[in-house]
């Protein structure tokens, strides 16, 4: 198999992969979000997959509620160096914990294409239907659009996996991450805010503390996907080590 043909994107081609505007693109790059784009004749500057997936990870946070100053928080806990296959761990997480209602969007074939940055056939839409991406409606031509699962989704198709794998990949990662965030959840409850409203605080006080949680949860979030993407690393060697006794 070919390796793939590294993304060049301009900065128009880029919005339209990414389903935003190019003032969006110019803002979070003015804010640092961004990385800078590599020159190219005539000082045209080109966006590659790292581009793509870190700007994916920012739409994917701002539809979890976070704030653009705790979104800026988040990324720069990340690497300099970090490769878009990380990116991506740390975007499909995160996409996981989205509620069911989030609203959608609807688009049609045409307009999925180009979004996606190829010609979708049939099957491919068959195949983003089943794993969530994508939902049909009552017009054949035109999907309600997961904003969340469509990159990945699209990311996936040609990947040599069945299709109930990717299926059942996407139930267990969100049946551990409710759970884990139910028990963070409830710790965080007992343990903090139960006696802070025990002690009869004041209006300012509670006012902090709600704060406080809205900067907590991008860095729980950084912690968990760091946590999973060591453990997958874990047993990914593990499948990979020789056979035979432990070598001292």
């Amino acid at each position: 198999m070919s390796a793939p043909v590294p993304l060049r994107l301009t900065v128009d081609e880029l919005a339209a992969r990414a389903g935003v505007t190019v003032r969006t693109l110019r803002f979070y790059s003015g804010r640092g979000l961004l990385p800078p784009p590599e020159l190219g004749p005539r000082r045209v500057g080109f966006y590659g997959r790292t581009h793509l997936d870190r700007l994916e990870l920012i739409e994917e946070l701002q539809r979890q509620g976070l704030t653009l100053a705790a979104i800026e928080r988040y990324l720069n806990q990340l690497p300099e160096d970090i490769g878009a296959l990380d990116l991506a761990i740390h975007r499909a997480l995160v996409a996981a914990w989205t509620p069911e209602s989030t609203a959608a969007e609807e688009a049609d074939v045409e307009q999925l294409s180009r979004r996606v940055g190829r010609e979708l056939t049939p099957e491919h839409l068959d195949r983003l239907v089943a794993m969530g991406a994508l939902h049909r409606t009552d017009r054949p031509d035109t999907f309600r659009v997961d904003p969340g699962l469509l990159p990945l989704g699209a990311r996936i198709l040609d990947l040599p996996i069945p299709l109930e794998t990717i299926l059942a990949t996407r139930a267990v990662v969100r049946l551990h991450s409710q759970a884990t965030a139910r028990d963070l959840h409830r710790l965080f409850r007992e343990t903090v805010w139960k006696p802070i409203r025990e002690s009869e605080p004041d209006p300012a006080a509670l006012d902090r503390m709600r704060e406080l949680t809205a900067e907590i949860e991008p860095l729980l979030a950084q912690a968990l996907v760091t946590a999973f993407h060591r453990s997958l690393a874990d047993q990914l060697l593990g499948d990979t080590a020789p056979d035979g006794p432990d070598q001292a």
